[in-house]
């Protein structure tokens, strides 16, 4: 009988599996400032999510109800004295950012030592989620803002694939190197309408150092993020790539007939190599594994249910839930790779839960 049609594991040990990834995170992102420190820890409460979260309760309330319910085997699991209030778990949902984010970077290295996956080859992109409510379009000044359910703190962004879109953005920087799993080994949310280049900053010195190649759609296309991909902080080389087809720039036709020099030369220099090598038949052959990571983002909200619109109002509360939810899926994936099922199906898991 194949493994998957076995009885999947069980919600104790996914949260066993959990909890050294959320202690380690919560390591690198100390609370800083006056204040007594909190009753409960951050990798406590992220684990109560993530436990709400692969069971699939969707708005807080209904989040708690579970937990509160289930609260002898969970304080069991994390060694709480007692369990959280309802308004202690509202407000703590929405600063759980930071550490979710470094977990999320955590597992993703973890499944690189442990061989699970490739990161030789890695794409990104940003895939857009509707928001909850009716859209808010800033023409309509105050009035809009002010109707039943909007979320003001959501944005308009556009994809070639789904047009306009009010809501926010998850991005990803996963594996596509070809014969290995496609993985999320970096993440961010925000609202829809931050730019790429902006938003992939922060993510570029986050890379696994095993990384040669970062495909990317061309609205990604910038001198500082080609840099920031391709040099380190020092201006020396960093070995990798960045491959992205590049964007017509109108400006002086001037510059073209004369030579340019100093930092501005040497930024178009290399940035006439990128499109040399974009353009040239090994680039074209590398670009096509870029298109393992659309599929991914649509199989992803399928299993979540984030298909049609966010969980929530509100970035911070949005944060929180999306970014766990790509920790639950790393986590997912690599219980299935342990169990010798090298691959991203991992439905059958959550139907066993």
């Amino acid at each position: 009988m194949p493994a998957r049609a076995m009885a999947g594991p069980s919600l104790a040990k996914l949260v066993k599996m959990a909890i050294p990834i959320l202690c380690a995170a919560q390591r690198q992102c100390p609370r800083k400032g006056p204040g007594r420190r909190p009753e409960f820890a951050d990798w406590k409460i992220a684990a109560l999510i993530l436990v709400a979260i692969l069971k699939c309760r969707k708005s807080k309330s209904a989040q708690y109800r579970y937990l509160h319910e289930h609260r002898q085997k969970l304080k069991r699991w994390l060694g709480l004295k007692h369990f959280p209030s309802r308004t202690t778990y509202f407000e703590r949902y929405r600063g759980m950012n930071c550490l979710l984010e470094t977990a999320v970077l955590l597992q993703g290295r973890l499944a690189i030592t442990q061989g699970f996956v490739d990161p030789t080859t890695l794409a990104v992109d940003k895939t857009c989620i509707r928001a909850r409510g009716a859209p808010w379009h800033r023409s309509g000044g105050r009035q809009c803002r002010k109707l039943p359910g909007v979320d003001v703190q959501a944005g308009w962004g556009y994809s070639e694939h789904h047009g306009w879109v009010y809501g926010y953005g998850l991005e990803n920087v996963v594996t596509v190197t070809a014969n290995s799993l496609v993985f999320p080994v970096i993440a961010s949310v925000g609202p829809a309408n931050v730019s790429e280049r902006r938003s992939f900053l922060d993510k570029a010195n986050k890379l696994p150092p095993a990384a040669r190649h970062l495909l990317a759609d061309k609205g990604y296309d910038s001198n500082a993020a080609g840099e920031s991909v391709e040099r380190r902080a020092d201006g020396r080389p960093a070995g990798r790539r960045f491959v992205c087809p590049m964007q017509r720039r109108p400006g002086n036709t001037k510059i073209g007939r004369y030579p340019v020099r100093g930092q501005r030369g040497r930024l178009l220099q290399r940035r006439r190599e990128r499109l040399a090598f974009y353009e040239s038949p090994a680039g074209r052959r590398l670009y096509r594994q870029r298109k393992r990571i659309e599929p991914f983002h649509d199989w992803f909200k399928e299993r979540f249910e984030l298909s049609q619109r966010v969980w929530h109002r509100g970035l911070q509360n949005n944060q929180a839930q999306l970014l766990t939810a790509v920790f639950a899926y790393q986590l997912l994936v690599r219980y299935n790779c342990q169990r010798g099922q090298m691959n991203g199906q991992i439905q059958w898991i959550l139907d066993g839960l």
